[in-house]
């Protein structure tokens, strides 16, 4: 065909910019493609699958969803490691689960979905064509600070030793107060160790530090109140005025009036009540009322005699003003008067009394030393008088139970159990005291029971009074209308006492009934007890089983038209057998 000569041929190219025009054509329309693909994928594509390229220590994620990669991030933890815990020369190898160590899959879930959602449409692109590079995430571990606290402490529990304050005591030796040393402790410091793994729980080892723990109180801290107690430690004589009876206490019974504590000196007060009554005593000269003595067989009168006494209120200031104060080395007090309430005149011939009440007990297999206290006890009562309206003090009356006053070592009731003590069998005195004087009808002041049924105030159960010096004693009120007089008869062959109680003809008329019984208690089982003073497998009793009673004792007293009845009430504990046993 002849060319048109109207349109001019267009020039001719090289032949391989076709081709080449081509390729670029192709190339730009597929990237321009892929780019809108890859936008229209990051805007309408699901969040719930993981990027290509993604992985957590190794594991791919790659397409999988939230389920999926869990479940294949929690089958890739492998097994639990261990962890080397050290503490000092003491070393543990354990699982660092137990230790609270755990890999966190929740948090690389998350970091996986988050390096997913952050990939720019470049990256996109580039993994759609498969020519991005692989996102490897760090594994994820977490420690629970709370497990393995706990942990650690279990594990390192016997390192811990709490520290051991210095103690203040007084040497019985040397009668002076002295320190025994403290020591320190060790402590192992676990809260240190748990915040340093919290924040690398890639380690393996573990190292708690081991610390010094002092005590609060140390030997030195504590010499200084020693010393100031050993100053106070002194013997201290009490007068009662110018030219009366001294009472000396010793050093000990000095330092027993006071406490060296911690926070330094404090009195005892209760001891300085104690002793107080104790000086009244040893100082006081009571008067003394009209009485009878004996002439022979006869009763005689004897007359009154006035006396001085010590003011307890008094002797309680300066006490306690003197026990802290090592200046002070004697105390006088201020003598005051002390007038008979029963004078000769009033005192009735001893002949015109007439037998009012009798009190009877027996002491059947009592020791050399009970029987030995029955008769001092009994002798000293014998023979008191007691003034109309007064009281009648059995302890008075007695001038207390110590080692001046004739009395020895027996068996007692003594922190709930029968041991060896100073004045047993005094009490046997004082049942029967009671018997008489309750038979007799004077009203009771005070009375106390024995803790548990004593076979030797039998057949008359319940009906006896228990005295204790000090602290415990029998009081009964003279409502006669005139003096009485108690006279004591003891037969110690027969190992029998009587008590009497004498004075103007009565017109009352009392009876006493027979103990009655409310319940029973059975005896607990023996006790046994080591004893290293015996010899091995050989055994000796030492206290006597017995049934508890809960009981009671009916008065009548008849007057008379005028009938009054009282009860006296008595609840004995069950007792147990003790047996020591050599070893």
């Amino acid at each position: 065909m002849t060319p048109d000569p109207f349109i001019p041929s267009a020039p001719k190219k090289p032949p391989s910019s076709r081709p080449f025009a081509l390729t670029l054509g192709v190339t730009g329309l597929g990237v321009a493609l892929l780019v809108g693909s890859a936008l229209a994928l990051s805007m309408n594509s699901s969040s719930d699958t993981i990027a290509p390229g993604v992985q957590v220590g190794g594991t791919d994620l790659s397409g999988l969803n939230r389920a999926d990669a869990l479940s294949r991030l929690q089958a890739a933890a492998g097994a639990v490691p261990n962890v080397v815990v050290r503490a000092g020369a003491s070393n543990w190898t354990v699982p660092a689960s137990q230790l609270g160590w755990m890999i966190d899959t929740q948090a690389e879930l998350d970091a996986a979905f988050e390096a997913s959602s952050g990939r720019s449409v470049l990256q996109k692109v580039e993994s759609m064509l498969g020519q991005s590079e692989k996102q490897s995430l760090p594994i994820v571990q977490k420690i629970d600070a709370a497990q393995a606290k706990a942990a650690l402490k279990t594990l390192t529990a016997t390192l811990n030793t709490a520290p051991q304050n210095a103690s203040i005591y007084f040497d019985k030796t040397s009668l002076r107060y002295a320190v025994k040393p403290g020591a320190a402790g060790v402590q192992v410091d676990v809260d240190s160790a748990v915040q340093a793994w919290a924040q690398h729980p890639e380690q393996r080892t573990l190292t708690l530090a081991q610390s010094q723990a002092d005590p609060l109180y140390s030997s030195a801290k504590l010499q200084a109140l020693v010393d100031q107690g050993n100053i106070l430690t002194r013997p201290l004589n009490v007068r009662l005025g110018d030219s009366g009876p001294v009472f000396t206490l010793t050093a000990p019974q000095v330092a027993n009036l006071f406490w060296v504590r911690t926070n330094g000196i404090e009195l005892d007060r209760a001891a300085i009540a104690v002793k107080v009554k104790q000086i009244a005593a040893a100082v006081d000269q009571p008067a003394e009322n009209a009485r009878y003595a004996l002439k022979g067989s006869t009763f005689v009168k004897v007359a009154e005699k006035a006396g001085v006494v010590s003011d307890p209120a008094q002797i309680s200031k300066l006490l306690t003003a003197a026990v802290t104060d090592p200046k002070t080395t004697t105390l006088v007090l201020t003598p005051k008067p002390s007038l008979p309430t029963l004078t000769l005149a009033n005192l009735p011939e001893a002949a015109k009394l007439t037998l009012i009440a009798t009190g009877k007990s027996t002491y059947y297999h009592s020791s050399a030393a009970r029987r030995v206290n029955v008769s001092n006890a009994a002798g000293k009562i014998n023979g008191a008088v007691v003034a109309p309206g007064d009281n009648f003090s059995f302890l008075d009356t007695l001038g207390g139970i110590s080692p001046e006053n004739g009395f020895v070592t027996g068996l007692i009731i003594s922190a709930g159990r029968t041991v060896d003590g100073l004045g047993g069998g005094v009490c046997q005195v004082s049942t029967t005291t009671f018997r008489a004087l309750y038979q007799a009808g004077l009203p009771v002041v005070e009375r106390n029971q024995h803790a548990y049924r004593v076979g030797y105030y039998e057949p008359q159960v319940g009906f006896e009074a228990a005295v204790y010096d000090p602290g415990k004693d029998l009081k009964m009120k003279n409502d006669t209308g005139g003096p009485i007089l108690i006279k004591t008869i003891n037969d110690n062959a027969h190992s029998t006492l009587t008590v009497q109680v004498w004075g103007l003809p009565q017109t009352r008329k009392v009876s006493v009934s027979p103990a009655t019984i409310l319940s029973e208690t059975a005896h607990p089982a023996p006790k046994y007890i080591p004893s290293a003073a015996l010899p091995k497998g050989q055994m000796k009793q030492v206290d006597w089983a017995a049934d508890g009673f809960n009981l009671y004792i009916t008065r009548t007293i008849r007057d008379g038209q005028k009938v009054q009845t009282d009860k006296v009430t008595t609840e004995y504990k069950p007792w147990q057998a003790v047996y020591e046993v050599g070893e």
